[in-house]
């Protein structure tokens, strides 16, 4: 067999892929030995060619995000995100495979590996053929993966159909390989796209909504809905008091700022409180200090719910809109109520006097202020049941 060097002609190579041949492609990380996706018989000569296990199984390289549907079976929505965001380019999504997906390229598993390559040579191969390619790299196992048609021809020379010269591979990694066939999703192998970066990508497409509002409103039922439909929702009020005691940055922040209300060496919650209450100066010093560390412990919430094939997630903030998470919110609403109506939550609640009640609903901030910084405000002075149908309409209408 003469092995062809091809640098223009994508027809050729096409022709010899539906006639079950194999063609060496150029990726933007490594060459792949490429064939027919769809045909056994070309599968079963790749697997002899590399002297791979047959109990591995080949990544299919298709054309784009559209090529999803007719390769995986109910693919979440998480697989066209990443896609849209590192397509084409060294990803390698795996998702519930397709039946029409040959067996030996699933190695008899149910899943299969979806790859878009970054080569302007393979992705027209990919467009004219119309078929996925089985495309593991091409080396023989065990062997290093070439980075161009030289070191191909070192290896298979005489025994593929041709090889697509595309230069030097610039990356020289091999992709990185993601799992979302089931949740948690999970990376399976380390490669040029970083593990954070798929992170961000996928909290990119969570919708937030940040619940806001005074003491007595009724922000809790409102959560209480909300999480009811399988949202993730964070109390900053909790991620503030866990790093407290957890996070050392934070507390030495805090004694260079607020030395009084350490004891011992140890942060006084109580003599903190009373530093700041009725002090707006003090109260504006804490949250700047605090801020920041709260919004990077919520975010690593939201990222780790993402990967966890999360879409939808609640912060709970009094301080939301002061806040650096404000512009990380889809929607911020704001939970607003009478004054005598917050009285007498709050009474009930801290079993505190109705004065001390008054004077803690007078420390913050009115009405006017959540409507004018809000997407929406949200009245809870009906019942019960009133309240929680609103938010219920406001999460379905969201999610």
């Amino acid at each position: 067999m003469k092995t062809h060097i091809l640098t223009d002609n994508i027809d050729i190579a096409v022709d010899i892929i539906k006639k079950g041949g194999l063609v060496a492609v150029p990726t933007e990380t490594v060459y792949g030995i490429a064939c027919n996706g769809l045909d056994e018989r070309a599968v079963d000569r790749i697997y002899e060619l590399k002297g791979r296990p047959e109990v591995k199984p080949l990544s299919l390289m298709v054309k784009g995000p559209s090529a999803i549907d007719s390769c995986a079976t109910a693919p979440p929505i998480q697989a066209y995100s990443l896609a849209k965001r590192f397509w084409p380019g060294p990803l390698t999504i795996v998702l519930n495979a397709n039946l029409e997906i040959p067996e030996n390229v699933r190695a008899s598993g149910k899943t299969v590996g979806l790859r878009c390559p970054a080569h302007e040579k393979t992705l027209s191969l990919l467009e004219k053929s119309d078929l996925p390619l089985a495309a593991p790299s091409a080396n023989p196992s065990g062997k290093e993966s070439p980075v161009s048609a030289e070191q191909v021809k070192d290896y298979f020379d005489g025994k593929i159909d041709a090889i697509i010269d595309g230069g030097i591979c610039s990356l020289g990694v091999e992709s990185t390989v993601i799992s979302l066939a089931e949740t948690p999703f999970r990376i399976i192998r380390q490669g040029a796209v970083s593990e954070r970066e798929i992170a961000e990508a996928l909290m990119s497409e969570i919708k937030i909504i940040g619940v806001t509002g005074g003491s007595g409103v009724g922000k809790s039922t409102a959560l209480s809905v909300m999480e009811s439909t399988g949202a993730l929702c964070i109390d900053c009020d909790a991620v503030y008091h866990e790093l407290l005691n957890s996070d050392l940055s934070l507390q030495s922040e805090l004694k260079e700022h607020f030395s009084d209300a350490f004891e011992s060496g140890n942060l006084s919650r109580k003599k903190l409180g009373s530093i700041v209450f009725n002090n707006p100066e003090e109260l504006k010093k804490l949250n700047k200090i605090a801020h920041p560390h709260i919004s990077s412990s919520v975010m690593g919430i939201i990222r780790e719910h993402a990967m966890n094939g999360g879409t939808l997630a609640v912060i709970d903030a009094s301080e939301l809109i002061e806040s650096d998470l404000a512009g990380r919110c889809t929607k911020i609403i704001s939970v607003i109520s009478e004054p005598q109506n917050r009285i007498m939550r709050i009474m009930a609640r801290d079993n505190i006097s109705e004065e001390y009640a008054k004077e803690r609903i007078l420390a913050q901030k009115p009405d006017s202020y959540y409507a004018e910084n809000s997407d929406l405000c949200l009245s809870n002075d009906g019942s019960k049941e009133e309240f929680e149908a609103k938010c219920l309409s406001i999460i379905m209408e969201v999610k």
